[in-house]
């Protein structure tokens, strides 16, 4: 009989198969090895690999014979990790926010991976004006011509690799951009959250910075709540979600804000979002 181990199995599949775990465990609070094992169809020495691999990243904490999911009800997990996860659904989100903008725009973009995903995408927008607080968003618009790029500078956090704490949040108050665009832990109808509290002063003071408010989401993070609230979703001129959120809860979203979907499409990683459906609701 062959046993299948991490090292032969597709960096993608791994990525999938330890977003499957994740999301099993945050259901359940608690899971053992065996239960995994059974639900990924792989041998016990493979999840036990990829055990050690997410508690080494934050998401699980590990011990005898399973692992239990941290306290928090959404966790924030390093940036390395969400970088591998629903990857298609942020991308196809990237897409179709990347048309709400104009060259000659300022805008600002926060440190999350779907942030990250449009900062890619605009590198042709030139010219912009560009402030972050994320250090991979400088990498990209770094030397880039007609692109003028200020960095937020604070307290590094390694696991966000950004800046944030009270420097940040003092150089965000003293900008005032076009459009920003950020992204966050959950939202449900009504309300978004995040779990960190500096993070949420660095969010509200982006989006006191912003003539327009971009909201940018992909399904996993929605009907779901965290420790903090970052503010009301109407306060947002736009949210941009992938097809994946259901349709109860796009209709509750579209009587708040104006909402664009963005079609997914490719299953090997190659992900463009075919496009955007608009519908304005009671706050444009």
């Amino acid at each position: 009989m062959t046993t299948t181990g991490a090292s032969d199995v597709p960096p993608r599949s791994q990525s999938a198969r330890r977003q499957t775990i994740t999301e099993y465990v945050l259901e359940h609070s608690t899971a053992t090895a065996a239960e995994l094992a059974e639900l990924t169809g792989v041998s016990l020495m493979t999840v036990h690999r990829d055990l050690d691999e997410l508690a080494r990243l934050g998401v699980v904490r590990k011990f005898r014979g399973g692992v239990s999911a941290l306290p928090s009800s959404v966790f924030e997990s390093s940036l390395d990790y969400r970088m591998g996860v629903n990857r298609a659904e942020k991308e196809a989100v990237a897409v179709a926010a990347a048309e709400l903008v104009e060259p000659g725009m300022s805008i600002m973009l926060d440190d999350s991976t779907t942030a990250l995903a449009l900062a890619r995408l605009l590198v042709d927008a030139a010219p912009l004006t560009v402030v972050t607080n994320a250090r991979r968003v400088e990498e990209v618009f770094a030397g880039v011509p007609q692109t003028r790029l200020i960095g937020l500078g604070g307290e590094y956090s390694h696991t966000h690799d950004s800046f944030l704490g009270v420097p940040c949040v003092a150089a965000i108050e003293a900008l005032s951009v076009d459009m920003v665009l950020v992204s966050t832990s959950a939202v449900d109808a009504h309300t978004t959250y995040h779990q960190e509290q500096d993070v949420v002063l660095v969010k509200r003071a982006m989006l006191a910075a912003g003539s327009r408010k971009v909201l940018l989401m992909d399904a996993s993070k929605t009907r779901r709540t965290a420790l903090h609230r970052l503010c009301p979703v109407d306060e947002f001129d736009h949210l941009v979600v992938d097809d994946g959120v259901d349709a109860g809860l796009l209709a509750e979203l579209r009587e708040r804000t104006d909402v664009r979907s963005a079609k997914v499409t490719g299953a090997t990683g190659a992900t463009r979002a075919t496009g955007a459906t608009r519908a304005t609701g009671a706050h444009s």
